[in-house]
């Protein structure tokens, strides 16, 4: 995210979108300190269950896949001889479905962040021990060791390259979500949205996109109105009601809310992405370790090895994320420039 308006932002805006409908399905994190959640792995040797107690995030897969031992050969010998792969989730206090949130059964950390984590880890020869703690403790968390890597939704940025590596894995989109009988699409075209109500939480990275398209139509001559709402619960009613066109805001929530509301009076769909880098460049999320501590390579290794032999597909599409899919995982690929705000 650029300096202004950071993965905070986007995530506080996810949070406005999913925090209440989270609560009010028991998705909330326990609250508490940097360990009030974590995840046990008690698949079967060889094998990962992804999408556990996910109360309808995501399709329960079982998910084949073993060490390659040569890469986890590229290991760190501290985390190699450790056997273990302390994974940071920055998910406190309400989580974010279907990323990273507490569960069905109020105890086991789930969500497709923590499930990739098990993955990559699996894969490392390591056992997966996710830690859940708030956005800033997370950062605290690599800094200090104790944690070995973020999987968190972090974007790749010049900024945080200053202090971290990085191992790409998912796309950073934002998305429109509509009605599904509605018939408009936003098709990376903002000149589409002349004449419409969209719907966007304050202080957020897709206020900031959606405010520049506002201003650029203007001048133009078209318009198209804003509207705010206070919580996700307001924003879906209004949505349902015709009081607005599509609301804006990060793909991943969006997924996570036409899943839920599939085979509903009030299904709806997703009407295209965007980056969240904006028009010149896709922005990343990555996997987000200590700089220079070696883990970065072995990390995209990893993914590839899972993109390559079909378990990251399986990943991605048992979370309804199959949009955000990347080609390949990079070390440090370009992020958000310094100057971008």
């Amino acid at each position: 995210m650029p300096t202004q308006f950071t993965r905070r932002s986007l995530i506080r805006g996810m949070t406005a979108a999913t925090a209440v409908a989270s609560l009010a399905t028991g998705l909330a994190a326990c609250g508490g300190n940097s360990d009030a959640a974590t995840t046990t792995d008690t698949a079967k040797s060889g094998e990962v269950v992804i999408g556990r107690v996910s109360n309808g995030a995501a399709k329960q897969t079982t998910i084949k896949v073993s060490e390659v031992k040569s890469i986890s050969a590229e290991l760190p010998a501290a985390v190699k001889k450790s056997g273990k792969l302390e994974i940071g989730i920055g998910a406190l206090p309400a989580g974010f479905p279907p990323l990273a949130y507490v569960g069905d059964d109020q105890k086991t950390l789930t969500g497709s962040e923590p499930d990739l984590g098990r993955l990559v880890a699996t894969v490392l020869g390591l056992k997966a021990e996710a830690k859940n703690s708030t956005w800033e403790n997370l950062f605290v968390g690599i800094d200090s060791g104790k944690v070995d890597v973020a999987f968190s939704n972090v974007t790749d940025t010049e900024e945080r390259k200053k202090k971290y590596e990085f191992a790409s894995y998912r796309q950073d989109n934002l998305a429109f979500i509509v009605p599904k009988k509605s018939t408009w699409n936003f098709d990376g075209n903002y000149e589409n949205l002349a004449g419409k109500t969209i719907a966007v939480a304050s202080g957020t990275n897709q206020e900031r996109i959606l405010l520049e398209w506002k201003d650029k139509l203007a001048k133009e001559g078209k318009k198209f109105t804003v509207k705010y709402f206070q919580d996700s619960p307001s924003t879906y009613l209004a949505l349902n009601s015709g009081k607005i066109d599509a609301s804006f805001g990060p793909n991943p929530g969006f997924a996570y809310h036409n899943r839920q509301t599939a085979g509903t009076p009030n299904a709806t769909r997703t009407a295209g992405t965007y980056s969240g880098a904006g028009a010149s460049l896709q922005g990343l999320i990555a996997a987000t370790a200590k700089k220079d501590g070696g883990l970065a390579k072995p990390l995209a290794d990893a993914i590839n090895y899972l993109i390559k032999n079909g378990q990251y597909t399986e990943w991605l599409k048992a979370y309804n994320l199959s949009d955000e899919a990347v080609a390949t995982s990079e070390v440090n690929p370009p992020g958000l420039p310094l100057d971008n705000s």
